[in-house]
């Protein structure tokens, strides 16, 4: 950002001017949508592990977010796509 001569915090308002919604948000739906895609095909059902392998700081918060995007725990979740 430096090269650029921007702080970031400016960065962040032009983000969310020109795309819609802030980089915070983007980068929590990609993590999410990772999550998914592992539970689907098997990977993992170490939901402790797989939170800290995205970057949350522990496997609540990852749960909460999960279930509020996906509407259903990381568990659940996993059990009904395997079926």
């Amino acid at each position: 950002m430096e090269e650029h001569a921007i702080a970031a915090r400016q960065l962040q308002r032009l983000f969310r001017e020109y795309v819609g919604v802030t980089p915070k948000w983007v980068i929590q739906r990609y993590r999410l949508i990772e999550a998914a895609e592992r539970l689907a095909t098997g990977v993992t059902e170490d939901f402790a592990g797989l939170a800290l392998d995205l970057g949350y700081a522990d496997q609540a918060h990852f749960i909460r977010d999960f279930k509020k995007l996906v509407g259903r725990p990381p568990a659940g979740y996993a059990r009904s796509v395997q079926r």
